[in-house]
C-alpha cells in the first residue's frame, strides 16, 4: 500500500471531537481519516463504556457516512469485517497501555504502532477476501492467520 504521513492529535480534545463528531454526525466529512477512525475507537473504548463498539459503532459509521452523502452497498461505504478486526485490535492496544497515559498519548502511540498502516489487516486476510462482498457485509474470520 502506498505509505501515507502519520496525523497525529494535539491533545485529547482534538480526539474527543472527532469521536463525537462521528457520534453527532458534526464532523467534517474530510476530517473523517483513517486516523480518525482509529481515534474515535480509542476514545469510545477508553471513555465510553456505556457504548458497546462491536454492536453500536457499526450503526454510527454507517449513519455518519449517510449523512454526509456517502453510500454504504456491496463497494463502497461501512465494511463489516474491518471495523470488527480494528475494534478487537484497538482493545488488544488499550490493554496494552501503562497507567497513567493520557487520551492523546494512548492515540498518538496508536497511530505510530504497527497496527496503524492501512494495510494491517492485509497480515491476516488474502485481499481478495478481505475486499469481497461477504467481509463487507458480515464479520468473516481471517485466512491467513488470527490476529495475534
Amino acid at each position: 500500500m502506498t505509505d501515507h504521513p502519520i496525523r497525529l492529535f494535539a491533545d485529547d480534545e482534538a480526539v474527543r471531537r472527532v469521536g463525537t463528531g462521528l457520534l453527532d454526525r458534526s464532523l467534517p466529512k474530510e476530517e473523517w481519516t483513517h486516523e480518525a477512525h482509529l481515534a474515535a475507537c480509542l476514545w469510545l473504548v477508553r471513555e465510553r463504556p456505556d457504548f458497546a463498539c462491536e454492536t453500536q459503532l457499526p450503526n454510527a459509521i454507517r449513519a455518519f457516512n449517510a449523512a454526509k452523502g456517502g453510500i454504504n452497498d456491496d463497494t463502497q461505504g461501512y465494511h463489516e469485517t474491518l471495523t470488527q478486526l480494528y475494534i478487537a485490535g484497538v482493545r488488544r492496544f488499550a490493554v496494552s497501555l501503562p497507567e497513567g497515559v493520557t487520551l492523546v498519548e494512548a492515540v498518538n502511540r496508536l497511530l505510530a504502532s504497527d497496527m496503524a498502516p492501512r494495510d494491517w489487516p492485509l497480515r491476516f486476510y488474502t485481499r481478495e477476501r478481505l475486499f469481497s462482498v461477504e467481509a463487507r457485509r458480515r464479520w468473516i474470520a481471517p485466512d491467513l492467520g488470527p490476529l495475534a
